[in-house]
C-alpha cells in the first residue's frame, strides 16, 4: 500500500473512532464518562488487535483492549457471533485492572461476516462492594465481577445480565444509562465503518490491518535499535497505603527489544486496595517508551511488540486473583517515574522528572432536590520537567482524563467549591521548573451527610528530579482544617470542609543553572513566592 493511501485510510478510520468518543460524551449519564472522559474508544481488527483510537483515548486502556478482545474472542470465537451480539466483562484480570472499567465489544458485520470490532473501555459510576475505595481486604469486597459476557443477544439486552448489574450497584439507572450508551455509540461507529469498506471497495481490513502493523513495529525497533545497548537499574519508594512500596525496575535494551523486569518491587498486599494486574502494568510500562520514541504515530499493537515486560507472580505489579485492586493507581501511575529514573540519560529531551498524579474523589448520597446522586472529580498535580521545558501546571499524566468543572460537580450534588487555585512554591526546582500543583477546597452545604471517597497520592513520598533537579513538594489532606492520612469512606456532613493540596511536579537539571530571567517570570506569575525563590534558588529580586 502506498504512504498516501496508507495515512488517508488510517485518519479515517481515526476520525471515525473520534465520531464515536464525541458520542459517547453527550450520550453518558455519569460525570466519570461525560465530564471527566474516563474512557476509550478503539477499533480493533478480527483478531482483536487494535488499529487506532479516538485522540483522546487514555493510552492505559488502549493497551489493554486489544489483550481483552482475544480473551472474549476465545470465549465468544468470530464463528459463533451474530449482528447484534456486543460482549463485555469488568474482571480486573482480563481487563484494565479494577471492577469499574467496563470493556465493551461489539462485532461490525460487513457482507454477512465480522470483519472489526467497535470496542469501548469505560470506567463506570458503580458496582457495588463496600463505599470506599482504597481500604479493602480482597477483591470480593469491591463491587461485583462479570465474566466474558455477552451483554446483548442479536440486538436484544440480555436481560439476566441486565438485572443482575443494576441490583448490585447503587445508582443502576447511571450505570445501565453509561452501558447502553456505549452500544449506541458503537452502532453509530459500525455504520462508519461499513461506508468506509464501501467507498474503497473493500471486503475486510486484514491487508490494511497489517500493513499498519507491520510499518508501526518496524518504525518503533528502528527507533529501539537507534538507542545504545545496555542494562539500566532503578529504585523508587512510592506512597503505598499504611506502608511505603518499592518499585524495582531493570531495562534492557538489546537490538531491536526492550526487556524490563520489575524483580525486587514489593510484594501484594492486603493493607490497602493498590495491587496491579499484569494488564495494567503492562500498558503502564508501554506509555513511557511509544511517547519518546514514536510520539507521532498512531497508538496501535504493531507499537507494542517490540517491548517485553516481566513482573513476578505475587509482586505489587502482578497480583493473584483475590487481592483488592480498586486503588491501582496509586502505583501505576509511577510506574513511568521508575522508567524514567531508569533509562533517563539515553532518551534525551523526551525523558520527564516526577509528576504530581492523579487525586480522583467523589461524593454520593441522596438530597433534596438532586436525589439519588453520584459526582466525580479527577485533578492532578503539577507536571514534571522535561530537559528543555519547565514542567506543566496540572494536568491529566500519564493517562488523558478531563477536569470535572466545578459547575458540574455543584449541580450534580450540594457542594460549594470555596477555593481551586494554583499552590505557589509547590514545583521542584531546577534547571527546569516542575509544574506547580493546585489546592481545592469543597464544601457540604445540603442538609444531610453524604459519602467522600478520596485517593491522594504522594504524600510522604516526593516526585522525583532527574539530572539534579529537585523533587516536588508532597500533597497535603485537611478535613475541617485537620490533616488526615489514613482514606476509608469518609461522612461528610453538613458544613464539612475538605482541603487538598496536591504535590508538584519535579525538576530537570541543577538548580544552579535556572536563568534568573525565568525567576523572575515564575514570581510575576506567582508560582513561586519571594521567600521561595530564596529557599530554592539563592534567588532575591
Amino acid at each position: 500500500m502506498d504512504l498516501i493511501t496508507l495515512e488517508i485510510q488510517w485518519q479515517r478510520l481515526i476520525s471515525i473512532m473520534d465520531e464515536v468518543d464525541n458520542a459517547t460524551v453527550r450520550t453518558s449519564f455519569s460525570t466519570i464518562v461525560g465530564e471527566s472522559r474516563d474512557f476509550a474508544c478503539i477499533l480493533v481488527d478480527e483478531a482483536g488487535s487494535s488499529l487506532c483510537q479516538s485522540n483522546f483515548s487514555p493510552p492505559n486502556f488502549c493497551v489493554v483492549l486489544p489483550r481483552t478482545s482475544k480473551v472474549l474472542l476465545e470465549k465468544f470465537p468470530l464463528h459463533t457471533l451474530v449482528e447484534g451480539d456486543v460482549l463485555c466483562t469488568n474482571d480486573p484480570w482480563i481487563g484494565t485492572g479494577h471492577l469499574p472499567d467496563y470493556v465493551v465489544l461489539t462485532p461490525v458485520f460487513w457482507q454477512g461476516k465480522p470483519v472489526a470490532f467497535m470496542g469501548t473501555v469505560a470506567h463506570l459510576t458503580d458496582v457495588g462492594g463496600h463505599r470506599g475505595d482504597i481500604e479493602a481486604y480482597d477483591v470480593f469486597t469491591e463491587g461485583i465481577r462479570i465474566p466474558p459476557s455477552k451483554l446483548y443477544l442479536a440486538g436484544q439486552e440480555n436481560q439476566l445480565l441486565f438485572d443482575v448489574i443494576g441490583s448490585n450497584c447503587r445508582v443502576p439507572d447511571m450505570v445501565l444509562g453509561d452501558l447502553r450508551a456505549i452500544v449506541g455509540t458503537h452502532s453509530l461507529g459500525a455504520r462508519r465503518l461499513i461506508e468506509f469498506l464501501n467507498d474503497y471497495g473493500l471486503d475486510d481490513i486484514v491487508a490494511l490491518s497489517d500493513e499498519i502493523h507491520t510499518r508501526s513495529e518496524r518504525l518503533m525497533r528502528e527507533r529501539i535499535a537507534a538507542l545504545p545497548d545496555g542494562v539500566f537499574d532503578f529504585g523508587l519508594d512510592i506512597d503505598g497505603y499504611i506502608e511505603t512500596v518499592h518499585l524495582q525496575a531493570r531495562v534492557e535494551i538489546r537490538g531491536s527489544d526492550i526487556y524490563v523486569d520489575y524483580t525486587g518491587t514489593s510484594p501484594q498486599t492486603r493493607l490497602g486496595a493498590i495491587n496491579c494486574v499484569y494488564n495494567t502494568t503492562y500498558a503502564s510500562t508501554l506509555y513511557p517508551f511509544k511517547c519518546a520514541l514514536v510520539p507521532r504515530i498512531p497508538n496501535n499493537e504493531g507499537l507494542f511488540r517490540p517491548v517485553h515486560v516481566t513482573a513476578p507472580k505475587g509482586c505489587i505489579l502482578n497480583c493473584d486473583g483475590t487481592h483488592p485492586v480498586q486503588a491501582r493507581a496509586k502505583v501505576t501511575n509511577n510506574i513511568n517515574q521508575v522508567l524514567f529514573g531508569a533509562v533517563w540519560p539515553i532518551l534525551g529531551e523526551h525523558a520527564q522528572a516526577g509528576s504530581g498524579s492523579i487525586w480522583p474523589f467523589s461524593f454520593s448520597g441522596r438530597a433534596d432536590g438532586y436525589g439519588v446522586f453520584s459526582a466525580h472529580m479527577l485533578p492532578h498535580g503539577g507536571r514534571g520537567a522535561v530537559a528543555e521545558l519547565d514542567g506543566l501546571p496540572p494536568i491529566a499524566f500519564p493517562h488523558n482524563s478531563a477536569v470535572t468543572a466545578i459547575e458540574v460537580m455543584e449541580t450534580r450534588a450540594p457542594l460549594l467549591f470555596l477555593c481551586k487555585a494554583f499552590l505557589p512554591d509547590s514545583a521542584g526546582a531546577g534547571r527546569r521548573r516542575g509544574g506547580v500543583s493546585q489546592t481545592i477546597r469543597v464544601r457540604n452545604i445540603g442538609q444531610e451527610s453524604m459519602n467522600a471517597r478520596l485517593r491522594p497520592d504522594k504524600m510522604f513520598c516526593e516526585p522525583p528530579g532527574l539530572n539534579g533537579g529537585k523533587p516536588g513538594k508532597v500533597g497535603e489532606v485537611r478535613w475541617n482544617g485537620s490533616v488526615i492520612t489514613r482514606f476509608p469512606p469518609l461522612e461528610f456532613k453538613p458544613g464539612d470542609e475538605i482541603e487538598m493540596r496536591m504535590p508538584g511536579g519535579a525538576g530537570f537539571g541543577a538548580v544552579s543553572e535556572r536563568p534568573h530571567a525565568l525567576i523572575e517570570r515564575d514570581l510575576a506569575l506567582g508560582y513561586i513566592s519571594a521567600e521561595g525563590a530564596a529557599a530554592d534558588y539563592g534567588y532575591t529580586p
